[in-house]
């Protein structure tokens, strides 16, 4: 599983343009930890996948392969000059938010 984590962090550092420096610089995480998760010598810890998915622009689960997008279908209208891909995502970081909490045992406070 570290190998996969470490090839989407990479995809999604390439994606993001960003170079190992540039990511480390985002993240607090030193160019040589970062350089030891990329080649999948060590695996992330969660802390650093977060901060990794936050500085690339993606999720952590699209880093981990455990995505809610998967398994949902949406349907909106775009307001205030939002895109459509940008109110997807937003609602997507909410949901994966809410699907990690559950898995860690936290409740929604209904």
């Amino acid at each position: 599983m570290a190998i996969e984590v470490s090839a989407a962090i990479e995809s999604a550092r390439t994606a993001a343009g960003l170079s190992q420096r540039a990511l480390a610089d985002r993240t607090g995480i030193s160019q040589s930890t970062l350089n030891r998760i990329l080649s999948g010598d060590r695996p992330a810890k969660m802390t650093e996948i977060i901060e990794i998915a936050d500085a690339v622009g993606c999720t952590v689960p699209q880093l981990t392969g455990n995505t809610v997008a998967d398994r949902v279908l949406c349907a909106a209208r775009a307001s205030d000059g939002a895109s459509m891909a940008t109110m997807r995502q937003r609602l997507l970081h909410f949901l994966e938010l809410d699907a990690y909490l559950d898995d860690q045992g936290i409740p929604a406070v209904r």
